[in-house]
């Protein structure tokens, strides 16, 4: 063997007998080009971690209430401008439809997000909550960190006040979106006007102060350096370390369609090689989950042998993604197939990872 395949057979030695890697040792898992080593053990110890003899998925839906947003992220194509004609705020009669397909499908909650509007006012978001739960038996995921700080900013209230009234309201978990890269030279580029680092792991913090549960996230594959990826990484698992509170970690590769951003697509093995290392890296993180929404069907199914347990949501309603001109689709049945292929049971689960 290289000495370069001793280094990294150490490193993942290490992973395999539960101890825990550095960031110098995830660099070298980063620069190694090993992919089936490296999946081989995030194999083994997401089995470690998972030993029933079935793996995941959800049924819900993505929602956003609003394409108007003022934060002008470059890599994003979905967003509007206030004063464009194609600029929208979902009337309620179209959300409570939404609600009522998903859950004529089997689904049990939905997923909820917006651009950051520049003048709905708190009430606006706690009036819709409301009205969802007088309604519906649905589980509501909604307002990422970059939402609940621009409501903060907007209506002169804490994080954690925004928080309280949220959740009062009806609100149940909270989604890693606008994480991105969690580097602020990263996010001075691609977003200015969203969030710092700092700030989402504040809003991450505060959630799981007051008992509720959260995802976190990373799109890769823009103009991140790999010691970035492992920063993003980093901060997950200290937070992690700090709170308990994320169920799961969830990554996906930027689409630069219809972007800002003139960057070349990031293929299946920095992706397979991605999700491997963060089973390693993110070992205080019980769920890792595969993005089929970028890379398609049988990646997605691939991920499941190298690291990730859990095929994530089947997604009857995706707009963002596909606005960058990546459009996959999957249903129930497709997922179940998929799971089963590689001689696992198929399971629904919750947010929280219970079986339905």
């Amino acid at each position: 063997m290289t000495n370069i395949s001793t280094e990294i057979e150490d490193v993942l030695e290490k992973s395999l007998n539960n101890k825990r890697l550095s960031s110098k040792e995830c660099l070298k898992l980063f620069s190694s080009k090993e992919l089936t080593s490296l999946g081989i053990v995030a194999d083994a110890v997401c089995k470690r971690n998972h030993p029933e003899n079935y793996r995941t998925y959800i049924i819900d839906r993505n929602i956003n209430y609003t394409n108007i947003c003022t934060s002008g992220c470059k890599f994003c194509a979905f967003y509007r401008e206030v004063e464009q004609s194609d600029g929208y705020i979902i009337p309620k009669n179209s959300l409570f439809r939404k609600i009522e397909e998903t859950l004529a499908l089997g689904g049990r909650q939905i997923l909820m997000q917006g651009g950051l509007h520049p003048s709905l006012q708190l009430d606006f978001y706690t009036d819709l909550l409301e009205s969802v739960k007088s309604k519906y038996d649905v589980h509501i995921h909604a307002f990422s960190p970059p939402e609940i700080v621009h409501f903060s900013k907007l209506n002169g209230i804490s994080v954690q006040g925004v928080i309280h009234k949220l959740r009062d309201a009806g609100l149940d978990s909270i989604p890693g979106g606008g994480a991105e890269i969690l580097s602020d030279r990263c996010r001075n580029i691609l977003s200015p006007n969203k969030c710092t680092a700092q700030e989402w792991l504040d809003v991450m913090r505060e959630a799981h102060k007051l008992g509720m549960r959260t995802t976190a996230t990373m799109m890769f594959g823009h103009i991140e350096t790999v010691e970035e990826r492992i920063e993003h990484l980093d901060k997950i698992r200290n937070l992690q370390d700090e709170t308990g509170g994320f169920t799961a970690f969830i990554a996906w590769t930027f689409q630069p369609k219809n972007t800002r951003l003139d960057t070349a697509l990031i293929g299946s093995f920095d992706y397979l090689k991605t999700i491997a290392i963060s089973r390693l890296y993110l070992d205080n993180i019980a769920n890792i989950q595969a993005s089929w929404v970028t890379q398609g069907a049988k990646i997605a199914q691939l991920s499941l042998k190298f690291g990730a347990n859990d095929m994530g949501s089947t997604m009857i309603e995706e707009n963002v993604v596909k606005a960058a001109g990546v459009s996959y689709q999957m249903d129930k049945e497709e997922i179940e197939l998929l799971i089963k292929d590689l001689g696992y049971e198929a399971k629904q689960r919750d947010l929280y990872y219970q079986i339905l």
